[in-house]
C-alpha cells in the first residue's frame, strides 16, 4: 500500500484515497476466500456423486489452499498495479489544480516572512489595546475619585460662603480681616473645583472614546 497520506485529495474526497484502495483491497480479498468456499462445496458434491473417484475431503481442502495461496499471490501483483494506476490516474489531484475553498489562499497570499510580520503587528496591536483597556479603567477609577473630593470640596465651599454671609450681616473691624482671608480662600477652593470639573470632563470624553 502507498505510504503518501495524500492529505489534499483527502480533503477533496472526504476520505484518503488510501482508505479507499484499503477496503477494495479487503472486499476482493473477501470475494476470493468466499469462492474458494463455493469451490471446494462444489467439488465435494461432484466426488460424493462418483463412485470410482478415491479423492478425500483432505486432499480437496490441501488442493484448494494451495490454489487459493496461488490465487492470492497473483492478485497481489494485478493489486498492486491497479493500485498505482487509480492513485496517480483516478484519485490525484494535479498540482496546478486549487480546491474552491482554498482560492482565498490564492488570492491573498503571504510569504513566510510577511505572515510572521502579520503577526508581530496583530501581537502589537493586541497589547495596545490591553493597554488601552488599563488606562480606561485607571480613568475610571480617577474619575471616582475626583467625584468623592468634589463633593468634599462643595460641602466646603457651602461653609465658606455662611461663614463669608455671616461676616458680611455681622461683620466688624477684626471681622473684616477674617472676611478678607475668607474671600480668598474661597476663591480658591472655586479654583480648585472647576479645575476638578474640567479634568472630569476630560476623562468622561476619553472614556466615551474608547
Amino acid at each position: 500500500m502507498s505510504v503518501n497520506l495524500m492529505a489534499y485529495e483527502a480533503q477533496f474526497f472526504g476520505f484518503t484515497p488510501q482508505t479507499c484502495m484499503l477496503r477494495i483491497y479487503l472486499a476482493f480479498q473477501d470475494y476470493l476466500f468466499e469462492i474458494m468456499q463455493v469451490v471446494e462445496s462444489v467439488i465435494l458434491r461432484k466426488l460424493e456423486g462418483c463412485p470410482g473417484c478415491e479423492i478425500s475431503a483432505s486432499r480437496v481442502r490441501e488442493c484448494t489452499e494451495k490454489f487459493l495461496v496461488f490465487m492470492k499471490e497473483h492478485f497481489e501483483k494485478l493489486f498492486n498495479k491497479m493500485e498505482e494506476v487509480l492513485l496517480q490516474l483516478v484519485f490525484k489531484i494535479p498540482e496546478n489544480v486549487l480546491l474552491p475553498e482554498d482560492k482565498a489562499h490564492q488570492q491573498y497570499s503571504y510569504s513566510q516572512e510577511e505572515f510572521q510580520a502579520l503577526q508581530g503587528e496583530i501581537s502589537q496591536l493586541q497589547q495596545q489595546y490591553k493597554a488601552e483597556v488599563a488606562a480606561g479603567e485607571a480613568l475610571r477609577a480617577e474619575l471616582e475619585e475626583q467625584k468623592v473630593v468634589e463633593a468634599e470640596l462643595r460641602k466646603t465651599l457651602q461653609l465658606f460662603d455662611g461663614l463669608e454671609s455671616i461676616c458680611r450681616v455681622h461683620g466688624t473691624g477684626n471681622f473684616q480681616e477674617s472676611l478678607a482671608f475668607l474671600t480668598q480662600n474661597v476663591k480658591k477652593l472655586q479654583d480648585v473645583l472647576k479645575d476638578v470639573e474640567e479634568k472630569s470632563k476630560k476623562i468622561k470624553v476619553h472614556d466615551e472614546l474608547m
